[in-house]
């Protein structure tokens, strides 16, 4: 699916968030700059949005992208390369379930927008937990549902009807942006997702919503 949605990928997220995303990528990367991580995994990398925007906000030596889908590298490669920053910025195939990497192999390991597609929730955040060396850093950027009325019914409207008809006018993929609403709605809101974070083994655990709880940020520590 990935795959298929790669080429429009960008232009939809940017067209359905109404541009904010942008905004709550630029919050999520400073926070993380704040700890001046150097060796960084990007997680579910995708087309490289994140990690391109890290190059561009951090001080940092290198970023090791990762995705499973090799669509969306492909277009993440080519983004890579107009900015010229194929020195700072690799992509891995890798399966977030089991990563190749050694033990404590990165400062951060970081995710936006990917870790609600992981087969195995818990699985996939041992992984990141795994690679993390002692004292480096979480962070994750991840849609949730607003909690309160009425942007809760409001976001469930948008969520349902508009999103996936605008969905299939740009990418033509008649799954895809269904399957978005149902991803957000099965992924955990931040109080069990701080408390699946903690028994995993991470510590100094902070959250924070954006635009009424549309979109949350978690930062931890291994």
């Amino acid at each position: 699916m990935f795959d298929r949605i790669a080429p429009t990928y960008d232009r939809l997220n940017h067209l359905l968030s109404l541009g904010i995303d942008r905004r709550w990528r630029r919050k999520a990367v400073d926070a993380l700059g704040k700890h001046r991580p150097q060796q960084i995994l990007d997680i579910a990398t995708g087309t490289g949005d994140f990690a391109l925007l890290m190059a561009k906000r951090i001080k940092l030596q290198h970023i090791t992208g990762a995705d499973i889908s090799e669509g969306m590298m492909a277009v993440g490669r080519e983004k890579v390369l107009k900015e010229g920053l194929q020195d700072t910025i690799s992509f891995e195939h890798e399966d977030c379930m089991s990563l190749s990497f050694p033990d404590g192999s990165f400062d951060a390991v970081t995710s936006a927008y990917g870790v609600r597609n992981f087969q195995d929730l818990d699985k996939g955040l041992q992984e990141m937990h795994r690679v993390l060396r002692h004292g480096g850093h979480l962070l994750i950027v991840e849609l949730t549902p607003p909690p309160c009325f009425p942007m809760k019914q409001m976001f469930w409207l948008y969520a349902h009807v508009v999103m996936p008809i605008l969905g299939r006018l740009v990418s033509h993929d008649n799954s895809a942006y269904t399957y978005l609403p149902a991803s957000m709605e099965a992924f955990p809101q931040p109080e069990q997702m701080e408390g699946i974070l903690r028994r995993i083994g991470f510590s100094d655990i902070e959250w924070k919503r954006f635009t009424f709880g549309i979109n949350t940020m978690y930062l931890a520590k291994k």
